[in-house]
C-alpha cells in the first residue's frame, strides 16, 4: 500500500485497485480468522469474508480513519459472523422441493403440532448443552449428515472422540428433565 495512511481511504473510495489489492492481502487472513474462530464452516466463512469487503467498498467514503480501518473489518465480519450464525439454525436445504412437504402431513394437525412443539423442546434443550454438544449435536443431526472427518476438522477434535463424546452428550440431553418431560408420551 503506496501513499500514506489517510490516502487509503480516499484510493479505497475511488476503487483503485491497487489500493484494494493492499489492504486484501493485509487483511483477508485476519477476516478468515474471525470468520473460523464462530464455528464456521467454509462456505460460510467464505461468505462473511466476502460479505465484509463489501461492505467495506459500500461504506469506504463514510470510514473516516485509516488507523482504525483494522478494527472497523474486525468489528463488520464478526457481526456478520454472527448473523450467519443466526441464520444457520433457520435455513433447510433441499435438493427436491417435494422434500419441503413435512413427514405425515396426512396425520391430523394436532398430532404435527405435538411433534413440531417436541422438536422445538429437543433443538432448545440442545442448545442449552455446552457449545460443544450442542455444536457437535448439530452437525451429527444435519441432513446430509457430514462424514467424522468433516466433523473433527469443522469441530477441531479427534476423529475417535467423536463416538464418545455424542455419547456423553445424548446423556447429558437425557437427563435434562424439561427434555424428559417434553418427549415422555402424555398419559392422561
Amino acid at each position: 500500500m503506496e501513499g500514506t495512511r489517510a490516502d487509503l481511504l480516499a484510493d479505497l473510495a475511488a476503487v483503485d485497485v491497487q489500493a484494494w489489492q493492499g489492504v486484501v492481502d493485509s487483511y483477508a487472513g485476519l477476516l478468515w480468522a474471525i470468520a473460523r474462530a464462530r464455528g464456521l464452516g467454509a462456505g460460510d466463512a467464505a461468505d462473511v469474508v466476502q460479505t465484509t469487503w463489501l461492505r467495506l467498498f459500500e461504506n469506504a467514503r463514510s470510514v473516516r480513519d485509516a488507523e482504525r480501518l483494522r478494527a472497523w473489518l474486525a468489528v463488520t465480519a464478526r457481526r456478520e459472523a454472527l448473523r450467519v450464525l443466526g441464520l444457520a439454525g433457520r435455513s433447510v436445504l433441499v435438493s427436491d422441493d417435494a422434500q419441503l412437504e413435512p413427514v405425515g402431513a396426512d396425520a391430523p394437525v394436532d398430532e404435527l403440532v405435538l411433534l413440531w412443539e417436541r422438536d422445538a423442546a429437543l433443538w432448545q434443550a440442545c442448545e442449552s448443552l455446552p457449545s460443544r454438544c450442542s455444536r457437535l449435536l448439530r452437525l451429527l443431526f444435519a441432513d446430509p449428515a457430514p462424514s467424522y472427518a468433516e466433523i473433527a476438522a469443522t469441530l477441531g477434535i479427534p476423529v475417535g472422540s467423536i463416538g464418545p463424546t455424542r455419547a456423553r452428550c445424548l446423556d447429558c440431553l437425557r437427563r435434562r428433565k424439561e427434555v424428559r418431560q417434553e418427549l415422555q408420551p402424555d398419559l392422561r
